[in-house]
């Protein structure tokens, strides 16, 4: 399994990004996906989900309404639209998967075992 970000960048406050992560090394559409962030000190944050299924998806509140997760399964890749992008959301982003035919959108990091390297996010005020 092999996770590749991309995407990140400096943007001011306001502004907007869009994530790629692209997959490679296992069957796309059997794998949950899902986007946390992280920032020295602090825990890993769910930032969003989306299921193999049927595609539902997850949102951390701190991003509901700013942030929309896709997928291409044509690409194998997952996206991550950032609109409205604030301060507090400057953090290294990580995508990540696990194996999974349900219809559950899984929102801890413990539930999932693959990882990407991440990419920078810096949103300045």
């Amino acid at each position: 399994v092999q996770l590749v970000e991309s995407g990140g960048g400096s943007v001011q406050a306001g502004g907007s990004l869009r994530l790629s992560c692209a997959a490679s090394g296992f069957t796309f559409g059997h794998y949950a996906i899902a986007w946390f962030r992280q920032t020295p000190g602090r825990e890993r944050e769910g930032v969003s989900c989306i299921n193999s299924r049927d595609g539902s998806t997850y949102y951390g509140d701190s991003v509901k309404g700013r942030f929309t997760i896709s997928r291409d399964h044509a690409n194998d890749t997952v996206y991550l639209q950032m609109n409205s992008l604030k301060p507090d959301d400057t953090a290294v982003y990580h995508c990540s998967a696990r194996y999974s035919l349900s219809d559950h959108a899984y929102s801890l990091a413990e539930e999932y075992d693959a990882w990407g390297r991440g990419t920078q996010v810096t949103v300045s005020s």
